[in-house]
């Protein structure tokens, strides 16, 4: 279960919580099954945070930074990540289906298993990312 303080400070608005996170450099953010359906994340520090499995369909990421994130089963069905920094971020069995990251950095991402399916990749940057083998 996601942190109870740190879901409440998110919600208290971008400016605040990346500025908490200035101040917090050193916390391991749990978010674990955090519900963050629809939420406007936009160019959140969400650096090396534990999203395992936690629902932000429809959210507003882009330009957040997501490097080192772990996003293993997240939901992402229909969210914005344009410009994400999703560098070495674990996204492995998300369901990314109809999402757009166009212009996100993806480079040394683990997307085994991931679900594409309508998903915007225009832009992409892939390098060294961990894809499935075709069958």
């Amino acid at each position: 279960m996601a942190n109870a303080e740190h879901l409440r400070k998110l919600r208290e608005g971008i400016d605040a919580w990346n500025q908490w996170r200035v101040d917090h450099d050193e916390e391991i953010i749990d978010l674990v099954f955090a519900d963050l359906t629809g939420a406007n994340l936009g160019g959140a520090n969400l650096r090396g945070a534990s999203l395992n499995g936690a629902d932000l369909s429809y959210a507003d990421l882009s330009m957040a930074f997501l490097t080192g994130a772990e996003l293993v089963a997240a939901e992402l069905i229909g969210a914005d990540l344009r410009s994400a920094n999703l560098q070495g971020a674990d996204l492995s069995g998300a369901n990314l289906s109809d999402a757009n990251l166009s212009g996100a950095d993806l480079r040394e991402a683990d997307l085994r298993r991931v679900f594409l399916t309508g998903a915007d990749l225009s832009g992409a940057n892939l390098q060294g990312a961990l894809l499935d083998k075709p069958r």
